[in-house]
């Protein structure tokens, strides 16, 4: 469990910590930049834009943690608890490199502060400092021994004093004069520049990511679900306000070329100028602490997690300081990252990073409360519900912004993410990974599609033919012929049901039996290419189980269309059963298959032989369908079907050209020169017939009429000794091939 002994914050730290970094280096190093970059309209827009990404995640955040409980490690633990952990941890590492390159961009930020104390002593004493890592180098060291010697504690204290100076800097510059003339400017104006609109977005979007911030701090919460809501969404709401008036007032009281030019131009504009420079050291140190608190909670919740591939690396990662658990190892990492950054000392540069992976971050929690909500699963139960549209556009909008943002990085980020994510898939016991994530939306889904097949015009069935099979046997683990056959009718055309039977009563002992036997059907065939659904069935006989079986309504939502039985040649007497509740499927409107399995099997899974007869001809429809399905099975690709019929000398002529046109107008893949007619003039029954043509065959599909199990019972299905597996269709009314 990654929730510290003694977590006591409350709503207020997740308050400060999200709105001092709101509040932070952005806003007084880059924003006067960038409206003198795009005018005011241009900043409104930008700042639209990103509240489009940060407010449906901060509406989002607060949904997912009033359903579930929040440990440590914020939005990666929201992330991997709803995504599996293989998702989350891909997601988790790049979301912590954001946080751990967010201190030293806040580091570099506080240099920036320096500038006019740095001009002030080489005009008076003439020591300039031509490299600010002179002063971000040190900044980042004490940072460090503070941080790991004091902890979180003195952070959320040195944190109240800076939000009272970051308050009282904003104050005086809303207050501070006009450096234009009084209603000489205009909203509209800005510089003419080399930088695209989205390129000023990328640069100032880290802006709005403070709500992950305050999220990153759940393990140190009284109560989660209460504070990282309120904190959350007030700091935001908070925060869009503020941008808007600082916009409107550097619009109003500055040229657009002193806009661009100045870095540090509110302190121009501000009642008392240096609480500019102080107003912005104090929001880049408190947004540096924020990060710096929040970052190596996030690895180490990764450690516990077991997300590295070594033991031993979780461990040094998870293991935590006295009775808070400070993360001092993953503060250590942490701060090796930051160093790396500063000395790059780039703000710039290294805002594009953070604003990418902060994207992909923002991406993910507004994707998981759009399937949550899309997937309606009654365990989703937040006291705080957002609107699915607005997480939807969230997420959208979030993958459009990456692209336009720069699609180099954008690419780059995610084929960090993919590489990282199959890592963790090929070291981790976690395997359900993608389909976890979609397991909720792929039930909604079929569900409704389900209802829609039920609701469609029944005649389509005849229009358009697809089987909709079933088949119940208790040979199952004897046998895998029926089961083969239905993995090939199902794969590419329509939707297979097996059942396997047992026998007894339904009480304890047979559920706990039906359990076990699913399992092991389930295990059976994972590693064939089927679409078979597989259930079992519990009956005190084969007729009542068969009775319940004909009335489902199929996972298809339109009704089973054809039943499947399958006996062994050598076992003949399994079938009396079956045709003993002949007229059962006969009421039911089901097309019957008869499997008659020999010791040969489907052989090579070449040659398909269909025989058509004259007392049958109804049935051949069907059997030709049920080939042509059968080949579009990949074990079938080399497939040939040959159509055998036997006819009268006098009418050969007649019905070969009838099964020509039905082959050419069907568009079956046919060669006219595997369509055979043979005379029964002879003194041959046609099963003799039959067992010398089919000999070679891979499978035999012949017809058969009510009649003829009223007259021959099981003698019918038992005249082909010779032969492989023989096929035995009885349609119930004609198919159309169009």
């Amino acid at each position: 469990m990654n929730k510290q002994k003694n977590a006591g914050f409350g709503t207020l730290p997740v308050f400060l910590t999200a709105i001092s970094t709101i509040l932070g280096a952005i806003l007084f190093l880059r924003f006067g930049w960038a409206v003198g970059q795009v005018g005011f309209w241009g900043v409104l827009g930008i700042i639209i834009l990103g509240h489009l990404i940060t407010v449906p995640t901060a509406m989002a955040v607060a949904e997912i943690a009033t359903n579930q409980k929040v440990m440590g490690g914020g939005a990666y633990y929201i992330i991997s608890r709803s995504f599996g952990l293989n998702i989350g941890g891909a997601i988790g590492l790049t979301l912590y490199l954001s946080q751990a390159i967010s201190v030293a961009f806040y580091v570099i930020a506080f240099s920036e502060a320096f500038d006019p104390l740095i001009k002030y002593i080489a005009e008076n004493w003439g020591w300039l400092i031509y490299d600010k890592r002179a002063i971000s180098i040190p900044t980042m060291a004490l940072l460090s021994v503070v941080f790991l010697t004091k902890g979180a504690n003195v952070g959320m204290k040195i944190l109240y004093l800076v939000v009272a100076i970051l308050g009282l800097s904003l104050t005086m510059f809303l207050f501070g004069h006009s450096l234009t003339p009084h209603n000489q400017y205009n909203l509209s104006a800005h510089v003419n520049s080399n930088y695209s609109y989205f390129q000023v977005f990328t640069i100032i979007f880290p802006a709005f990511t403070g709500l992950a911030a305050g999220l990153g701090l759940s393990g140190d919460l009284r109560d989660p679900k209460k504070s990282i809501p309120r904190g959350t969404i007030w700091a935001t709401i908070i925060g869009i306000i503020i941008y808007v008036l600082i916009a409107y007032k550097l619009a109003i009281s500055a040229s657009p070329e002193d806009l661009n030019n100045d870095q540090l131009i509110m302190q121009r504009i501000a009642i008392w100028g240096p609480i500019i420079p102080i107003g912005l050291a104090a929001a880049s140190i408190s947004s540096a602490l924020g990060s710096i608190m929040v970052a190596p909670r996030t690895l180490q919740a990764i450690g516990l997690d077991k997300i590295a591939p070594n033991i031993k690396i979780n461990r040094w990662l998870s293991k935590g300081k006295g009775e808070t658990n400070e993360p001092q190892n993953s503060s250590i990492i942490t701060i090796i990252i930051a160093f790396i950054f500063i000395f790059i000392g780039d703000v710039n540069f290294v805002a594009q990073i953070i604003s990418m992976f902060f994207m992909v971050t923002y991406g993910a929690i507004c994707a998981i409360s759009f399937l949550e909500h899309f997937a309606a699963d009654p365990a989703y139960r937040p006291t705080f519900k957002s609107k699915w549209y607005l997480s939807a556009a969230g997420a959208l909008l979030s993958i459009w912004l990456m692209f336009k943002m720069n699609m180099p990085y954008a690419v780059l980020s995610l084929i960090i993410m993919t590489i990282i994510y199959y890592a963790i898939t090929k070291t981790s016991n976690e395997k359900q990974g993608i389909g976890k994530l979609f397991k909720g939306v792929i039930f909604q889904l079929s569900r409704q599609l389900q209802v829609f097949a039920q609701r469609a015009d029944k005649e389509e069935r005849d229009i358009s033919w697809r089987p909709f099979i079933i088949c119940i046997s208790e040979d199952t683990f004897k046998r895998r012929s029926a089961f083969d056959f239905l993995r090939w009718m199902s794969y590419k055309y329509g939707f297979g049901t097996y059942i396997h039977y047992i026998k007894g009563m339904l009480n304890k002992e047979t559920n706990e039996e039906s359990r076990k036997v699913l399992k092991k059907l389930i295990n059976l065939a994972s590693g064939n290419k089927n679409r078979v659904y597989l259930d079992t069935i519990i009956s005190p006989s084969y007729t009542s189980a068969l009775a319940q079986v004909v009335q489902l309504s199929g996972i298809a939502g339109k009704g089973n269309n054809m039943i499947l039985f399958e006996f062994s040649r050598e076992n003949p007497d399994v079938l009396k059963t079956a045709l003993e509740n002949y007229k059962l499927f006969c009421a039911s409107n089901l097309d019957i298959c008869i499997l008659n399995t020999s010791y040969k099997g489907f052989g090579y899974k070449k040659y398909i032989h269909i025989w058509i007869t004259v007392n049958d001809f109804e049935n051949a429809n069907l059997m030709i369908l049920i080939a042509y399905i059968i080949l579009g099975h990949p074990e079938w690709k080399h497939g040939i079907i040959k159509i055998f019929a036997i006819f009268p000398n006098s009418d050969i002529e007649n019905q070969k050209q009838k099964i020509k046109e039905l082959i050419k107008t069907g568009r079956l893949p046919i060669s006219s020169k595997n369509v055979n007619l043979i005379s029964n003039n002879t003194n041959k029954t046609n099963a003799q017939i039959i067992s010398e043509n089919s000999m070679d065959a891979d499978l035999t599909i012949v017809g058969f009429l009510k009649e003829d199990i009223e007259k021959n019972d099981v003698t019918l299905f038992n005249q082909y000794p010779d032969i492989g597996n023989v096929l035995f269709v009885n349609s119930t009314k004609e198919k159309e091939i169009s």
